[in-house]
Order: structure tokens, then C-alpha cells, then sequence
């Protein structure tokens, strides 16, 4: 069993959230995941202000339909990033209505 470094277990600090996606979205982020403890939490003082944003907004669940192969190729890609589809797909939406919000 490999031991963790000290860089591996803490979440670096970030200028903006942008650099806090990529990060987690880079070979960085995911070896930090991969690395920690099945069902250990991220402490809320961990780094990261965009998880805790997150993980604080209030979620709705919706019933949307997709064609089958937009979400074969979201599994895809989310498996290359090392996230789930469905996360993959929120961020998509979440990027999404920004980037029409800052055009209107």
C-alpha cells in the first residue's frame, strides 16, 4: 500500500472558481480523491470554497430527458474525467446558464 504525501492530502488553495474545476477535473484533483478513505468527508475548511458552495446550495430534483446518446457521451467523458455523469451534466448546465447569463 503506497503511502500519501503531504501534498496529496490537502486541497490547494484557488484563485477563482474556474481554477478549482480544473483543478479537480485535472490528474491532481482525481489522484486526491482516489487517495482518500472510502466515505471520508471533505472538511468545509479543506480549500475548497467552490465544493462548499456547492455542497450548501439546496438541490431540486427534476425528471429531464435526453437522447440516449448524449448521455452515452457524457458517461464517456465523465469516466475519462473520473466523475459521474450526472455531476458531469450539472456542471455542463451550471457553465451553461453563466455563460448565457453574461451574454443577455
Amino acid at each position: 500500500m503506497r503511502k500519501r504525501t503531504e501534498k496529496e492530502s490537502v486541497i490547494p488553495k484557488f484563485a477563482d472558481e474556474q481554477a478549482e474545476a480544473d483543478w479537480w477535473a485535472s490528474e491532481a484533483g482525481r489522484q486526491f480523491l482516489t487517495s482518500r478513505p472510502s466515505g471520508k468527508k471533505l472538511k468545509n475548511s479543506a480549500g475548497s470554497k467552490l465544493v462548499t458552495k456547492l455542497a450548501a446550495s439546496q438541490s431540486v430534483q427534476i425528471a429531464l430527458r435526453l437522447p440516449s446518446p448524449d448521455i452515452a457521451k457524457a458517461r464517456e467523458i465523465a469516466e475519462r474525467k473520473g466523475i459521474g455523469y450526472q455531476t458531469l451534466l450539472k456542471m455542463i448546465v451550471h457553465e451553461g446558464l453563466r455563460r448565457v447569463d453574461r451574454q443577455s
